[in-house]
């Protein structure tokens, strides 16, 4: 009786083993499920916030005038696509941006709020040529390159280009540069279309500038480095 005893208790114990092994099998097979589909799902969700924050960005103006708090107008398209922004923080776009952004997102509209600015008329900056004394601070503000003009020599802002963001004014030393009304000038899709690709064609150009400056520096930095190890 007993080795028949010992059988059946090995019996038992490889039982229990493969059903164990049979259930940490099956948990991992469901761990995977469910990772692989939090992972679709994190995905799904990626895209169609990019997707709203698109859609969002295209209602938008594009003066690129920062008077919302945020650097430009997809990062504030971003921002109210994440809930992290109102509709109501942009002063170009006025009431007419807000109506569209809230049918957008189908939300109730709300007046545009004052500590961001004030909706005003399509303004477009100008550079006073007696005044300016080509120093070209100016240039670099200019989020859609409007501003022409070469060191020491009068520069010109193109007005078919300009957004009337007032980024130019402040670095200005001399404050030769004013700000003015365009009668009967409405800012358009095609203008808020043309905008949104001389800023990103700005902001790709600056990346490149700066990766280019990195590997120069670099570079500088690894001859020094040889440099001095062969003194050594």
């Amino acid at each position: 009786m007993q080795p028949q005893l010992l059988q059946l208790q090995d019996n038992d114990a490889t039982i229990t083993t493969h059903a164990a092994l049979a259930f940490v099998a099956g948990s991992g097979f469901a761990y995977n499920q469910v990772k692989s589909h939090n992972k679709n799902f994190n995905a799904y969700m990626t895209l169609q916030t990019d997707l709203l924050e698109k859609q969002i960005d295209a209602v938008l103006p594009q003066t690129q005038c920062q008077k919302c708090g945020y650097p430009g107008c997809r990062p504030y398209a971003e921002a109210i696509s994440k809930q992290q922004a109102d509709i109501n923080q942009c002063p170009p776009g006025g009431e007419q941006g807000i109506a569209k952004l809230a049918a957008l997102l189908g939300v109730t509209p709300k007046p545009l709020n004052p500590a961001f600015g004030m909706e005003l008329p399509r303004r477009v900056a100008v550079i006073r040529e007696a005044d300016c004394i080509g120093c070209g601070k100016c240039i670099p503000p200019c989020p859609v390159d409007a501003i022409i003009g070469s060191a020491k020599h009068m520069h010109s802002v193109i007005a078919e280009l300009c957004t009337g963001c007032e980024l130019c004014i402040a670095p200005c030393p001399v404050d030769c540069i004013t700000l003015e009304v365009l009668p009967h000038s409405v800012w358009s899709e095609a203008d808020a279309n043309q905008a949104r690709l001389r800023h990103e064609s700005r902001n790709r150009r600056l990346a490149q500038q700066e990766t280019e400056k990195i590997e120069r520096m670099n570079r500088q930095k690894l001859e020094l480095a040889q440099l001095a190890q062969r003194k050594t």
